[in-house]
């Protein structure tokens, strides 16, 4: 037996022995964004294949070279739902720049992706907020990103769409409280958490902390796969994502209990690379085991 072999049937042990009873699991629907949808030339080719290997769902980027009215019809035709957003451009126009040029093209940003939202029908926009560097202390992050934010709330409300604020590796926000109280602070039903269970796992605490503490803040969910010893022996933080999904340092059974505490009932997505037909099947198969869906 190797290596990948034995961890796989190892997780597979564990999480067989953690299983809830179905009645007790969160109501999950799988999903994965759309660039990791590698065959297909079409909106409709590539959500079909999705429907046929077993996702629900998919999230896209704005902006993007997609054509909104082709992704619609795409939705129509094969039952897949664009439950989300992604803001494509908040890592290079920061809210939090020093630059108030930035800063509004950040914000038109934003507010064009909360339109794409509504046109698709899909709920959220997920946001990073800004990025604390030489350029932002985390208070001036904090306040600069609060204030853009605030200003696309009406849009949010109007569009029915809520901006979900992500969990990653930007220096700003690395603990369940610090999330918390970003999000209580703008005080609107229009502003969630979008926890990330991977990219927190450099920090320490247990994903199934963080959302027990954001509990009904928490508005969608992504995961990869993330291995600190293999951050550690590579002396490269970001190696850690070089798993597949399941064989990281994800406790699932532990996320999956916490989920259902929550009352959690919704999309969880895989975060990873592009994937051909065969990797995409494998993939669904590995997310019906770890989140308990089969």
């Amino acid at each position: 037996m190797n290596r990948r072999t034995f961890l796989s049937a190892s997780a597979a042990s564990l999480i067989a022995g953690n299983l809830l009873a179905e009645d007790a699991r969160p109501k999950l629907k799988k999903a994965v964004k759309y660039a990791m949808i590698g065959p297909g030339k079409s909106p409709k080719e590539k959500f079909a294949l999705l429907n046929e290997v077993g996702f629900q769902g998919v999230e896209i980027d704005s902006p993007s070279s997609l054509n909104l009215e082709d992704a619609n019809a795409a939705q129509k035709d094969t039952g897949i739902k664009i439950h989300g957003v992604i803001d494509s451009v908040h890592w290079r126009d920061t809210l939090s720049s020093p630059d108030e040029k930035v800063r509004a093209k950040g914000l038109d940003a934003l507010l064009k992706a909360i339109e794409d939202a509504k046109t698709v029908g899909a709920d959220t926009v997920l946001l990073v907020p800004g990025v604390v560097n030489k350029d932002a202390t985390y208070e001036q992050c904090y306040e600069r990103s609060q204030a853009e934010v605030k200003k696309a709330l009406p849009a949010a409300e109007k569009a029915k769409v809520k901006i979900a604020i992500e969990v990653v590796w930007n220096n700003f926000i690395t603990k369940p409280d610090q999330l918390i109280q970003y999000v209580d602070d703008f005080k609107s039903e229009w502003v969630g958490a979008y926890f990330d269970c991977s990219n927190m796992i450099r920090y320490g605490v247990p994903s199934a902390e963080w959302i027990r503490k954001l509990g009904k803040r928490m508005l969608k969910f992504d995961f990869k796969g993330y291995s600190a010893a293999k951050a550690k022996a590579e002396n490269n933080a970001g190696k850690g994502f070089d798993v597949k999904v399941g064989e990281g340092d994800e406790d699932w059974p532990a996320i999956i209990k916490a989920l259902a505490e929550v009352g959690y009932n919704g999309w969880a997505t895989a975060e990873i690379g592009r994937l051909d037909e065969k990797g995409l099947r494998e993939l669904s198969a590995t997310m019906d085991k770890i989140l308990q869906l089969k």
